[in-house]
């Protein structure tokens, strides 16, 4: 017996799936950055020091040349990539079991943890408090783009209405 497709009858696995992909991204950034750990340390510590920038006196000020607080700072990034990979793997799991409401709850604050990691956290104040698009070496912004497009689209699918609450 075949069903004849309806109007947001993909959307549920779409969703899922869309978690589950930014679920699995973030556990692996997570856990590159636990196993190895003195890459992307790197990567932070230039950041805040700014020290490959253009370095405009009128900016450098802003620079953060303690590696104590890099560290500090590179740390907590990596709690709360962990922490986002945790929500969003339950929300994936949840949306495999079709618990769909709390799927819909749990899987938003995963993508919005995202959205301020990547958003606020790497594109606002790495790209343009610690002037990070003027470094050749040591510039996320792309990848950062990257996953805040695909965690907002995820966003927006994750809360389309269902059939069933369009119908209501």
């Amino acid at each position: 017996m075949t069903t004849t497709p309806t109007r947001n009858s993909g959307l549920r696995p779409a969703a899922g799936v869309l978690t589950g992909i930014l679920a699995l991204y973030i556990a692996l950034v997570a856990f590159g950055n636990i196993t190895d750990f003195g890459t992307n340390q790197q990567f932070v510590r230039h950041v805040l020091a700014m020290d490959t920038t253009f370095k405009d006196h009128d900016l450098m000020w802003r620079a953060i040349t303690s590696t104590g607080l890099q560290d500090t700072a590179y740390v907590l990034i990596i709690v709360w990539e962990t922490v986002s990979a945790l929500v969003l793997i339950w929300g994936t799991w949840l949306w495999a079991w079709r618990k769909d409401d709390l799927a819909r709850r749990v899987s938003t604050y995963g993508l919005l943890m995202l959205l301020l990691l990547f958003g606020a956290g790497f594109i606002a104040i790495g790209g343009e408090w610690f002037s990070m698009w003027q470094s050749k070496s040591w510039n996320g912004l792309d990848a950062a783009i990257r996953i805040f497009t695909l965690s907002g689209v995820a966003l927006i699918v994750n809360l389309l209405p269902s059939r069933q609450e369009a119908a209501s």
